[in-house]
């Protein structure tokens, strides 16, 4: 999966609510074909936007709690948070295109 910042109930608060820049978290799981699609996309945009928004990674089997909070029921999802709270949300293994226009009218 990709180098986005590991996602878990002890540092939401500081990772993302805090965070002076969009977060992106992705929910995703190892064993979850879709997931591993988006991957590189995921990746892609973090290097490309590095320094106006933050990727995150929240493993639904490890973070059940963050994922039970943000009502996942299908991976992967895409949750974008401004400012602390939740700006927009994708679901399912979409274009990389559709994953910036989730978050690029917000830079």
């Amino acid at each position: 999966m990709s180098d986005g910042i590991n996602i878990s109930k002890d540092n939401f608060e500081s990772e993302v609510i805090q965070s002076p820049i969009p977060v992106l978290i992705d929910f995703w799981a190892v064993w979850c074909g879709p997931c591993k699609t988006i991957a590189p996309f995921i990746d892609q945009l973090a290097e490309e936007y590095a320094g106006r928004i933050k990727i995150g990674k929240v493993n639904v089997d490890d973070e059940n709690e963050l994922a039970e909070k943000h009502s996942i029921v299908s991976i992967p999802t895409l949750v974008l948070y401004k400012n602390g709270v939740v700006a927009g949300k994708k679901i399912g293994a979409v274009p990389k295109h559709d994953i910036e226009a989730l978050f690029k009218d917000l830079l």
